[in-house]
């Protein structure tokens, strides 16, 4: 930084870009009405949306909710899905970045359309720096920007996208702290903070696509891209998350009563927690799991069922038809109104067969064992995705009578159901996982 400081003009413009404009050209007459002249080291930082727009990155949004959209186009223009949850998808975007819903914009470019990143922003940046060159002889360093979140920390920041004449990072490492010590790992990032800094000067709603920033002092460092900023995935250990990521992926699951209603539960969320449950360990290296996602009629007409065959079973118990009334309607709560209703139940063909009771009992107990752990790689997928789940374990009560309903065969054994969807309300966090009564030594 020079001893001046740094001094930062934002450039409002009323024009509006369209696919084809000239970007150097709006910039310099945007200069020229702000009565201000671009001299060598300068930065001009761009908002990454009107290089889009005038590079024509416009694609149609999916029909359906406008969030649910976006979403989705994120999803099919990802690289990766780094993490997912009923109101947001972080993805990683084919350029590496990763942002919320790929850094897609669905704002002031229509009704049924969205902006996708620049496709190269370094090389528009170096392009818009050539024609800056070109009409003026100055040289100027420019910073495509965008705005994005940041792990553990509320709000938003302008990063940079692409990165032109001057350094990316500004690397400190072997040099020396006020008191001696050597620099193991600082390494500023430079055009984030160039980046960040032009926001200051701007809001979403003021049409500043435009800052310039005057008086960084870059001497001696080489010129960098904005591809310089991005970790290398070896080096990603948030991916990786370590054992205490695993513990967090459990101890997320709770039971989920109460859903929020016109929360749909995306198909492809369901598909990735079967595939997840279709990893447990299972006898004889088996898959003998099966989920059935009822329908509206279906579901209705198997609890419909259900319900006569729990009622009988209570008053032959003796319970009293006021508690009975009860106890339905707290179920019907939980599996009329889920968004979604699976079926599980275990295949009992595959299991071996034994001429003596105790064997064969035990071969049972394991088939349905191990869809107690398919049930757990579900739910907690399902979890993972911000997704709440209900095991109920009502069919295994009658078996026979969701056969009967349901058109299965024999070799079927339900295990429970389990009501899926976004909760009404968070779920308080679980304490700290401690084994205690579970692990004895013997």
């Amino acid at each position: 930084m020079s001893p001046g400081g740094v001094h930062l003009v934002p450039l409002p413009t009323a024009q509006r870009i369209q696919p084809g404009d000239d970007l150097t050209a709006l910039l310099l007459a945007t200069l020229e009405e702000h009565g201000v002249e671009a001299v060598d080291g300068d930065v001009v930082c761009v908002a990454s949306k009107v290089v889009s727009l005038a590079e024509g990155a416009i694609v149609d949004l999916p029909p359906g909710d406008p969030r649910t959209a976006r979403r989705e186009l994120a999803r099919q223009h990802a690289a990766e899905v780094v993490a997912e949850a009923p109101w947001v998808l972080i993805t990683r975007t084919i350029h590496g970045f990763v942002a919320a819903n790929g850094g897609i914009d669905a704002s002031n470019v229509g009704e049924h359309a969205a902006l996708l990143l620049p496709q190269d922003p370094d090389a528009s940046a170096a392009a818009l720096r050539a024609g800056i060159a070109a009409a003026t002889g100055r040289q100027v360093g420019v910073v495509i920007t965008d705005t994005f979140g940041r792990p553990w920390r509320r709000g938003q920041t302008e990063v940079a996208l692409g990165v032109a004449g001057l350094p990316a990072l500004r690397d400190e490492r072997g040099g020396a702290d006020l008191d001696g010590r050597r620099l193991e790992v600082t390494e500023a990032a430079l055009a984030d903070e160039v980046a960040a800094a032009a926001d200051l000067v701007r809001r979403k709603d003021t049409g500043t696509p435009f800052v310039l920033l005057r008086g960084l002092d870059t001497a001696g460092l080489p010129d960098g891209t904005g591809a310089d900023l991005l970790r290398p995935l070896a080096e990603d250990l948030f991916a990786a998350g370590g054992p205490t990521a695993a513990e967090r992926a459990i101890a997320r699951r709770r039971t989920v009563r109460r859903f929020a209603p016109g929360v749909a539960v995306p198909a492809h969320v369901l598909a990735t927690a079967v595939a997840a449950a279709g990893t447990a360990p299972a006898p004889h290296g088996t898959r003998p799991w099966r989920f059935l996602r009822l329908t509206d009629p279906t579901r209705h007409r198997l609890l419909d069922a259900m319900a006569t065959q729990w009622r009988a079973d209570l008053l032959s118990d003796g319970v009293a038809e006021e508690v009975i009334a009860r106890r339905l309607e707290r179920s019907d709560a939980v599996l009329r109104t889920a968004p979604e209703l699976l079926l599980p139940a275990v295949r009992l063909d595959e299991a071996h067969h034994y001429p003596d009771d105790r064997r064969q009992r035990a071969e049972r107990d394991l088939f349905v064992l191990s869809g107690g752990a398919a049930l757990q790689n579900l739910q907690i997928v399902l979890a993972a995705h911000g997704f709440g789940t209900a095991w109920i374990s009502s069919t295994a009560f009658c078996p026979d009578t969701v056969r009967e309903v349901l058109d299965l065969p024999e070799h079927l054994e339900p295990t429970g159901m389990v009501a899926v969807g976004a909760p009404a309300i968070p779920p308080a966090p679980r304490g700290p996982l401690e084994p205690d009564g579970l692990l004895e030594e013997i």
